[in-house]
């Protein structure tokens, strides 16, 4: 069995004051992959940067304070590889990809974007140019007899049954047509990946995997469906459980985000 877990924690240090270590701690993952850590290794304390029993690999962003992920594995790596050939992203940290047996695991943090802004020109030139770079990952797997999974927060909402108020949100950044439509691209001939969660619930709203702390949003559910991880077909068809790790009540939780955990026969 192969069990993955994938979550934002919206600030690592931040997270780890909140309960992230305690988490991890009961954590059954063989690998977890860990978005907007939001800081470098050296202003981690020894306890976070290297958890017992794991092997950790970072990479954060040249801006400080902004974005960066990880990925923690039970067995050393085979090989880490940071960026995916873009100059422009190579030192945003915002994807990480390690090896281990058979499999190549990565974690992505793509970029939020607000509509009208930079930002989203940003996330526009980040979607184009990476869905080339998951074309080419699958491709390459195949021909060494491997398999990919892209896990992370892509901030995107695929489909109306991914986010509570979709009507609301139809001209807003993360469910705008063409990224709903770029996401289509990934999961469709182009692309060739599986979204292993809604592959597992394909008929249910959510289930959510981020929700506002305004409001009573969590309380009430209303929530997005951010969070995937997308398989090439061969590990997807070994998928036995997915999940989202919802905490028990608002207080409980250490991020905006909850974790999302897939397991593989």
């Amino acid at each position: 069995m192969l069990t993955v877990t994938s979550v934002n924690v919206n600030g690592l240090r931040a997270a780890a004051k909140k309960g992230y270590l305690e988490w991890l701690s009961g954590c059954a993952a063989d690998v977890v992959c860990l978005q907007e850590v939001r800081a470098e290794e050296a202003q981690l304390t020894e306890e976070v940067r290297r958890p017992a029993g794991w092997h950790a690999s970072y990479a954060p962003a040249s801006a400080k304070g902004r974005a960066g992920v990880a990925v923690l594995t039970r067995r050393a790596p085979e090989a880490v590889r940071v960026g995916f050939g873009v100059p422009e992203f190579e030192s945003s940290g915002r994807y990480l990809e390690v090896d281990l047996p058979g499999t190549t695991v990565a974690s992505l943090y793509l970029p939020s974007g607000e509509v009208g802004t930079e930002r989203q020109d940003e996330k526009e030139r980040f979607m184009e140019t990476f869905l080339p770079y998951l074309v080419e990952l699958r491709a390459k797997a195949a021909v060494d007899g491997r398999e990919a999974l892209v896990c992370g927060d892509w901030n995107i909402a695929h489909q109306e049954a991914d986010l509570k108020n979709w009507r609301a949100n139809r001209t807003k950044s993360g469910f705008l047509p063409e990224e709903r439509a770029w996401l289509t691209r990934v999961l469709g001939e182009e692309g060739g990946y599986v979204d292993v969660v809604r592959a597992l619930h394909p008929d249910q709203d959510g289930p959510y995997s981020w929700w506002s702390y305004r409001g009573r949003a969590f309380d009430n559910d209303t929530g997005w469906r951010i969070d995937y991880q997308m398989a090439t077909p061969g590990l997807a068809g070994r998928c036995v459980k997915a999940q989202v790790e919802r905490a028990a009540s608002h207080a409980e939780r250490w991020s905006d985000h909850a974790p999302v955990t897939v397991v593989f026969d």
